[in-house]
């Protein structure tokens, strides 16, 4: 098994760690980071032979892994999913809402569908799942909640859809914080930049160009982001160094947040 770049081998020792959207990309790399430390992972996505890829990976390491095809968007197939996850690996400590999905386009050309598609998956899949899994946290007073959300602070121009699903999610996670502490339940959440993996690769070449040519101008570190630097923060979000935080959301985006922008309106 690989060692961690910066955690120590046993911060995770014993600990259950759900991940969505863990068959690729920043998911995966989460997925491998805190198994690398000890956790038993559950990874769920909609494309199994991903996942199984995914899987297979981890389990290479060594790593304890729960693996089965979900669809966050269907209520009853997460609560499902999320029963077998605890039947396979017992308690259920982490969870990490990183399934999610958009597609770029001017709001005015969105059809109806496909505002459905992204508020449906990025928002209310992510409810779903933190809903079931809630309910056992709650029931053993303890746990972490950790959403993947998007830089969307000052308008998200070409992204209408899936700013406005992240800006809910970051108001639940504020909510659920407050509602859930007193069962020591914490909920925060990650808001990646512009970040190099495999999810850029679903967007047309020409997106991805420019993503290469022309963003690393519009962020103040003028680069793109690493999967490590996303999922660094969740590592410390769920490990005993977070045990003081919640209803945070930490962005890692080099400061793009604060200056330029990414999408062209």
């Amino acid at each position: 098994m690989l060692p961690s770049k910066i955690f120590r081998p046993d911060l995770l020792a014993e600990k259950t760690v759900i991940v969505t959207g863990g068959g690729s990309g920043i998911g995966l790399a989460i997925a491998l980071e805190c198994g690398r430390l000890g956790a038993r992972i559950a990874i769920g996505a909609r494309k199994a032979e991903r996942l199984d890829a995914a899987a297979e990976l981890l389990r290479a390491e060594g790593i304890d892994v729960f693996c089965q095809p979900l669809d966050i968007r269907d209520q009853e197939a997460a609560e499902a999913w999320v029963k077998a996850a605890h039947a396979h690996l017992g308690r259920r400590d982490v969870l990490v809402n990183n399934a999610g999905g958009q597609f770029p386009s001017p709001a005015i050309n969105i059809s109806p569908k496909g505002w459905r598609a992204v508020i449906d998956t990025n928002l209310n899949g992510t409810w779903n799942m933190t809903q079931a899994v809630g309910r056992v946290m709650i029931a053993q007073n303890e746990g972490r909640i950790i959403n993947i959300v998007a830089n969307m602070w000052r308008g998200f121009p070409g992204m209408a859809h899936t700013g406005a699903a992240r800006a809910g999610v970051v108001n639940l996670t504020k909510t659920l914080a407050l509602e859930w502490a007193r069962h020591n339940v914490l909920v925060n959440a990650v808001a990646p930049g512009v970040i190099r993996s495999s999810g850029l690769d679903t967007y047309p070449i020409e997106i991805r160009e420019a993503f290469d040519a022309t963003v690393p101008q519009h962020i103040p570190l003028k680069r793109l982001g690493k999967e490590e630097d996303a999922v660094w923060p969740v590592v410390y979000l769920a490990s005993p160094a977070g045990d003081f935080i919640t209803g945070e959301t930490i962005c890692v985006d080099g400061g793009q947040a604060h200056w330029g922008v990414v999408f062209p309106i």
